[in-house]
């Protein structure tokens, strides 16, 4: 029988990983997949608790979180396509607007 412990297991792992990515990467879109890693990581534990609660909460968040992630890549995403047009580089170390 899997139980709440199992998923919320799942969660903290794919949350880590996120966080590891986050951290050491110095590539930005790879940085922006770690962080929908993340969020997904927070949406698996959404879910596990809406299910074993049995309350449709927890589900609804999730939808808002998935929308405004969404949003984010495709906001990265053009910022990324900008930087790279203007520095020939996406990673995030070179990556310094104040100075042109």
């Amino acid at each position: 029988m899997i139980s709440v412990h199992h998923y919320l297991i799942v969660s903290a792992i794919l949350f880590a990983l996120g966080t590891y990515g986050v951290l050491t990467r110095r590539n930005a879109i790879v940085i922006f997949m770690c962080i929908e890693l993340m969020l997904n990581g927070v949406n698996l534990s959404f879910i596990a608790f809406s299910h074993f609660l049995g309350s449709m909460d927890g589900q609804i968040f999730v939808f808002f979180v998935m929308t405004v992630a969404a949003a984010e890549a495709a906001v990265g995403l053009a910022l990324m396509i900008t930087f790279f047009r203007n520095k020939e580089t996406i990673e995030v170390d070179q990556i310094n607007m104040l100075k042109w």
